[in-house]
């Protein structure tokens, strides 16, 4: 599948946004970050500020944009259209859990309830946001059951990372929040293996007989001739291919920039403390944004729609 700019941006912002909201709505109502004004409203607004131009952002994908509301209509069958719902209703509990840190109200039973409804609202979106790839029957790659967890997981663990570097700024660096951080990196890291593994073991068992219906006479179906005397639209969005030798080694660049440079960085961050605590998280957090940039082209680049078998691919 060709790689969308558009959609990368989407996915790797409103995924890091969505993970800092549910992490600073969680804690906050744990009180396992600190209460302040500035601390809370730079948090909050950093949040949604990557939440919604990445929401934005996805928008550029369609062929007509200004359409994109029609989106929201097709929620009972859509999870396309169900992201969107839950996207939106997300920001009403964002948006009270706001106002209560900016009237000093955190410490009332209605901003606990909307720091939870605000967590379980983003919680939400990034699950849809990956069921719509996971409901893809026709590529192999992305119909498998790890996708949306993982999309939840790499999403929890990106806004950790964002978490930590705030809380250094502040000077609020704790051991609970280095930790957070370090175990959700893993979790994405073992998630991340395991889908690699599951999409390159599988037997590719779909042939062009399959596809045309022929097979079922016996015999290899082949293409004889190409169906277009040039590349047409199906051909260049679907059948995007990337080398294995490329993928392997962007595989190794994303596990090292997106888990193994975070968890050091934030590990060694907590062990020296300021002023280098902060310096360290800053290359950990642009490290694990460049990372999750590389592992989510990858997931695009590496999937295969069955539709290529009309153009001569020999199995999907």
């Amino acid at each position: 599948m060709h790689p969308a700019y558009s959609v990368l941006f989407f996915t790797c912002a409103s995924g890091a946004g969505y993970g800092l909201l549910i992490w600073l709505a969680g804690l906050g109502a744990l009180g396992l970050v600190p209460d302040g004004t500035v601390f809370n409203v730079i948090g909050l607004g950093l949040a949604l500020a990557l939440i919604t131009f990445g929401l934005l952002s996805s928008t550029y994908h369609l062929g007509r944009p200004e359409r994109a509301w029609r989106a929201f209509s097709q929620w009972r069958t859509s999870w396309l259209s169900r992201e969107g719902v839950a996207a939106v209703a997300t920001y009403v509990p964002a948006g009270a859990m706001g106002l209560g840190v900016l009237f000093g109200a955190q410490d009332k039973a209605w901003w606990s309830l909307a720091a939870w409804l605000s967590a379980a609202g983003a919680l939400a979106t990034v699950w849809c946001t990956g069921q719509i790839y996971a409901t893809l029957k026709t590529i192999r790659a992305w119909s498998r059951p790890i996708v949306p967890p993982l999309y939840v997981v790499l999403a929890l663990a990106t806004g950790a990372v964002l978490l930590c570097l705030l809380l250094a700024v502040f000077g609020a660096l704790g051991t609970v929040h280095v930790w957070l951080a370090a175990a959700f990196l893993a979790l994405a890291w073992v998630m991340k293996a395991a889908y690699w593994t599951g999409i390159d073991s599988e037997r590719r068992a779909l042939t062009a007989g399959d596809a045309t219906g022929l097979g079922r006479f016996g015999g290899v179906v082949r293409q004889v001739e190409a169906p277009h005397t040039q590349a047409n639209y199906v051909m260049r969005e679907m059948g995007y291919h990337v080398a294995r030798k490329h993928a392997e080694r962007l595989r190794q660049l994303a596990v090292l920039l997106t888990f193994l440079l975070p968890i050091l960085g934030v590990f060694v961050a907590l062990i020296l403390g300021p002023p280098m605590d902060l310096v360290l998280l800053i290359v950990a957090t642009a490290s694990a944004v460049c990372g999750v940039l590389v592992e989510r082209w990858l997931f695009f680049a590496e999937a295969e729609h069955v539709s290529m078998l009309y153009y001569g691919s020999k199995a999907a």
